[in-house]
Parts: C-alpha cells; structure tokens; sequence
C-alpha cells in the first residue's frame, strides 16, 4: 500500500480507502462484512469511510465492530452528517443541533473516542454556513474530530468554508466528491480551487459504480446479483451508465487494460489517482477477493500515452458539467 498526505494537511492515508455506503448492514452479511474488513486490513489499507445515514446508522456500527481491537492510532476512521437518521425536523442538515447530536451518535456506533475525519455530506442551504463551521470548531476543539472535510462542495462553497476554518483555526482539508473516468465534473473548478486551498480529494465511486469494471456488457442484461439489479445497493445510481454506446466505450478500454498488466478495475482506481489532488480513493466491497483485486491499483503508474488512449476512447461519453458537481437529490 502506498500512502498519501490528505490535501496539505500532516495527515497519512492509504492511497486506497475502504468505505461501506451500500454494503455494511444493507448489502452483505455481517460475516462477509467482517470479511472484507480484514481484507482491507490485511492489504494495508488503513483508511476507512463512512457515514451516519449509511443503511439507516447500521454501517457505522458494522465498521465499529469490524474495526474493534485494532490500534486506534493505527487507523484513520472518517464519518459524515448532513442526511435524516430519524424522522424529526431536526434530524437531519448541519445545524449545530443536528451535528452535535450526530458526532456523539457515529462515536458510540464506532466504538471510538474521535474520529480522524469529520465531513458534511452535502452542503446546508438552509442553515447559515457560520453556524455549520462554528459547531464544527467545537467539535476539533473537544476532540471528537481531528480534521473537518466536505462531501460534493461546489467551489465557491469550500472557498467560504475554508476561509472561515481558517479564522476558526480547524483544519477543513478534504472534499469527497465523485470521481471517476466517465464522472469529470470536479476537474474545472473544484480541483484547481482545492489544490490553491490544500484541501484534497477523497474520491468515491472510482469505478463508475461498477460499470468500469467491465462486467456490464452493451445488448445484454446486467449479470444476475450486480449491483445493477438489487434495488439495496443503489440500483438507481448506477442507471444513467447502461446504455450501449457507455458499454461499449468501455470495453474498448479492455484491451488497454492488459497491456498495462491490469484488471479493468485496477485501471479505473489506478487513473484516479493519477491526479495529483486525489488524496485516496474509496473502494467497497462484497468478498474479500474484490478487495484484493482494487488494492493492486496502489503505486501503480500510468503513462501519458495510455491516459492519452482512455481519453480518446471515453470522451464523447464522460460527463464534465461542473453544475453537476453536487445535487441535493443525488444519494445517500
């Protein structure tokens, strides 16, 4: 495994993170959870990503008890706030009424005292960021969290929000956004603002969810057990890349895939990190083998002409809109 700073912060990561938006408690079975956890282990990751809303609470907790007598000082265990996770008007956003009530709740779940990364989720537009970044300050200046981060921020939004970490004197260093050769929509704006900034990406869905592996195949139905077919691991996420002319560009990426020595899942991770302002990319996993299969993409090198080649083959197929870069309907 290869290791990273997150943005310009002191902070190591694992090149390649491990997170359970739509397995723990939902997907798998807490054994093969479990499994996947020591598989992540094992392979030297030490970066690990979830959220409160993530099935409902029950992912926080699975990855509380899968991480259980590790060292703590060992791991960097990152969570978010801003999606319901009950059915009050306040149970949800980043009013300091919900993020102090939620920081308290995701530690107990994940049997830790703080956790390394504490991240909005979403923007508040109903909230005033002043008291978003404010509650946030009480929670580094307590302990519960170490740095703050954002997840699917436009530009603009970090920019403020950053400018008042700094006047609170809390670390924001990180924006998780998605990320991924088809999804480019970071690329104009949020990238080169983040990279002035020091503040990294931590970049979820690097395979397209799943398309870029290549499993789904343009004139045919998606294989029985994919996620393409089971409405519990975000079905809907997943749509707007089976249509043949995505599929088709994406198996002509196959034979680029071996003469780089690659599975086409480690070519989708490996081209992320490519950008020198990705900081670490979230894999998930159902076995234990799709994990060690992603990991092999840590340190891998890619040169010019191979990104060249991606570039020419998926193109006409890759959204680049930065006023997609976030959407109050997209997931939890």
């Amino acid at each position: 495994m290869e290791f990273r700073h997150l943005g310009h912060s002191g902070l190591m990561v694992s090149e390649i993170s491990y997170g359970n938006w739509i397995t723990h408690g939902s997907q798998v079975e807490e054994d093969a959870a479990f499994s996947c956890v020591r598989a992540a282990l094992d392979a030297g990751i030490t970066t690990f990503d979830t959220a409160d809303v993530y099935a409902g609470t029950r992912a926080e907790d699975v990855l509380g008890r899968a991480l259980e007598g590790q060292r703590r000082e060992g791991l960097e265990i990152f969570t978010k706030v801003y999606w319901p996770t009950g059915p009050g008007r306040n149970d949800r956003g980043l009013s300091r009424k919900h993020i102090m009530e939620s920081i308290n709740g995701s530690l107990r779940r994940l049997r830790t005292d703080y956790v390394d990364l504490y991240q909005a989720h979403r923007y508040d537009y109903h909230t005033p960021l002043e008291e978003t970044m404010e509650a946030f300050a009480d929670i580094v200046h307590s302990g519960k969290a170490h740095y703050i981060g954002v997840s699917e921020w436009k530009a603009s939004q970090i920019r403020e929000a950053h400018a008042l970490a700094r006047d609170l004197r809390i670390p924001l260093v990180s924006n998780q956004p998605q990320y991924s050769m088809l999804w480019r929509v970071i690329e104009s704006e949020v990238i080169p603002t983040s990279a002035e900034l020091g503040v990294g990406q931590i970049v979820w869905s690097p395979m397209a969810q799943g398309v870029l592996s290549g499993k789904y195949l343009p004139g045919q139905p998606p294989p029985a057990g994919s996620r393409a077919t089971d409405e519990k691991s975000g079905k809907s996420f997943i749509a707007e890349w089976l249509t043949d002319d995505v599929l088709t560009r994406v198996q002509q990426l196959r034979p680029l895939a071996d003469q780089a020595g690659l599975s086409m899942a480690q070519l989708a991770i490996a081209w992320v990190l490519q950008n020198r302002n990705v900081s670490s990319a979230i894999i998930g996993a159902s076995r234990p083998e799709q994990v060690h299969d992603n990991v092999k993409a840590a340190g891998v090198k890619l040169d010019a002409d191979l990104l060249k080649a991606i570039d020419e083959i998926v193109e006409p197929v890759t959204e680049r809109d930065p006023a997609r870069t976030e959407s109050p309907a997209e997931r939890p």
